[in-house]
């Protein structure tokens, strides 16, 4: 949960960030509200894993192996590259920042906070190459991602059922609510 926290919430804000100059001010205004709340979750999350990473070798081990299942949907996060000048959200100014741009600014906020913490970043390829001022990394699976997000993912039936589940428990309350008025 710490992970998700720091790191998913982290991941998250960086887009979010870039919606906030969006060329519509409702969402803008909005998306400066999520930030603001999005951070006290980081700051949670960060506090968790700090607290286990400095307390026994068991919590330790347990962070580090959150950090290796988290690592492959941090880098998806943003989403695969994609052209400046095909990017319409860009163009229509929803976004200001292209997913690689997002992901590059996310790399050099937490990679130096990830290793502070002695933790193994679960990726041999990633290094920051000082001649393209970039973080080169493992390409992310985008067909792992698109899997999931059509509802295909490992747990997606489980998930899918849990909803019909919450939404049939929540018909039948609503209509015995109802039978009392």
């Amino acid at each position: 949960i710490g992970m998700i926290a720091w790191l998913v919430d982290a991941a998250a804000i960086v887009a979010q960030q870039a919606l906030r100059d969006s060329s519509y001010a409702p969402y803008a205004r909005t998306m400066r509200k999520i930030c603001w709340e999005e951070s006290v979750h980081i700051m949670h999350g960060r506090d968790g894993v700090v607290t286990m990473v400095t307390g026994t070798t068991t919590q330790r081990a347990q962070i580090q192996e959150a950090l290796d299942r988290w690592w492959g949907p941090l880098m998806q996060m943003h989403g695969p590259r994609s052209p400046r000048e095909r990017d319409l959200d860009l163009r229509w100014r929803i976004k200001a920042k292209t997913s690689e741009e997002l992901r590059q600014e996310f790399l050099s906020i937490y990679v130096p906070r990830i290793l502070e913490l002695g933790l193994v970043i679960p990726d041999p390829e990633l290094r920051f190459d000082e001649v393209t001022d970039e973080w080169q990394y493992t390409e992310p699976d985008w067909a792992e991602l698109r899997t999931v997000v059509t509802n295909h993912g490992p747990m997606s039936q489980e998930r899918l059922a849990f909803r019909r589940l919450a939404r049939e428990e929540g018909r039948a309350n609503d209509e015995r609510w109802h039978m009392r008025k």
